[in-house]
């Protein structure tokens, strides 16, 4: 680690240094900073869509076909029999009169009366078939890090964040980085906020879920921020007691006195994104380091570029990263791989 940025850098957990020669604060080393939003059309898409239930193993489903009570299930007179339907096997398949085994894991009910209609159309004219879910035993969901009980959940009907995340108990906050969690749907990591869901009560971060989705509230043991560019080692920096300066993470990625001259530390990009929201910092590292201006702490996720040459828009430097952001897509908040990452 280099004595020139160790000497200046914040060390991780302790409090910010006191000048004492200053008789007010340090001034910011924030150049420019600015905001940027994934449109409301991609987030309605990702948040705001219905979920449709799909059927699955577990569900019983009654099925009624008009004027042909033999071909129902449960057939009438069988209510006493305790019998409300045929139970969904775990190969995704139900029992019916006439045409024996059908498959209908991810079906909705439907789709399932569509295709009994064309089925049944083979033996019977114009063929009139309903179908209705009376028991929802599908439904599950992956509650992971920090809750009191994680793991697998059932629900006998469809939850939205909240309701999933109150199944595993509750969530130790005080290990919880809540601005790093999120929830992964259809294998792709959706933008909920969920500080601002659990810290700020924002409803609109609650949204609905569907069946298999997975839920990550992870530990502030895994903060991390990802420096690349003119840095020895670039990568994952870790967090040490949940803080993290921009000179500390320079420091650990291998910032030294060989590399300083040719980092341009007056114009350190960074990238902080939470939920649907990134936002975008210009930073003057040099006058931090020379004690000219107050320690820039970094928060979980932010990514750090420390440019070569000058650079002269952000997706300029936008251009210089993604290679190094594809390299990381597994582990990036779902602002950045939406709106850079997603084609």
């Amino acid at each position: 680690m280099s004595s020139v940025l160790t000497g200046c850098a914040i060390m991780t957990g302790s409090p910010a240094p006191t000048y004492p020669q200053q008789k007010q604060a340090l001034p910011s080393a924030v150049l420019s900073q600015h905001e940027d939003h994934l449109s409301p059309a991609t987030v309605d898409r990702l948040l705001h869509r219905s979920i449709t239930y799909h059927l699955g193993a577990g569900d019983v489903v009654s099925i009624s076909v008009y004027l042909h009570p033999d071909l129902s299930v449960p057939q009438p007179g069988m209510a006493s029999t305790g019998l409300i339907g045929t139970l969904v096997s775990n190969d995704g398949n139900i029992q019916l009169p006439l045409l024996g085994v059908v498959h209908v894991a991810g079906m909705t009910t439907k789709q399932l009366q569509a295709h009994l209609t064309t089925l049944y159309a083979r033996y019977i004219i114009d063929p009139k078939v309903s179908v209705q879910l009376q028991v929802t035993h599908s439904i599950r969901y992956y509650l992971l890090g920090q809750f009191t009980k994680p793991g697998l959940v059932y629900s006998d009907r469809p939850l939205n964040v909240l309701e999933a995340m109150a199944l595993g108990g509750s969530v130790n906050l005080a290990q919880a980085n809540l601005r790093s969690a999120y929830v992964v749907q259809d294998g792709r990591k959706l933008p909920v906020n969920f500080h601002r869901l659990i810290v700020a009560g924002d409803l609109q971060q609650n949204i609905p879920l569907q069946t298999g989705d997975t839920v990550v509230v992870p530990s502030v043991s895994t903060m991390r921020a990802y420096v690349f560019g003119a840095v020895v080692t670039p990568g994952a920096v870790p967090f040490v007691n949940g803080r993290l300066s921009l000179l500390q993470a320079l420091s650990d990625a291998g910032m030294n006195v060989n590399n300083l001259t040719i980092a341009r530390l007056s114009e350190i990009r960074i990238i902080r994104s939470e939920g649907a929201t990134g936002q975008f910092y210009v930073v003057n590292a040099r006058r931090i380091l020379e004690g000219k201006a107050a320690p820039f702490y970094l928060k979980s996720g932010d990514i750090v570029f420390v440019p070569q040459t000058d650079i002269s828009s952000w997706n300029q430097a936008l251009q210089l990263l993604l290679p190094s952001l594809q390299a990381i897509s597994a582990v990036l908040n779902p602002f950045v791989s939406i709106k850079y990452l997603t084609k």
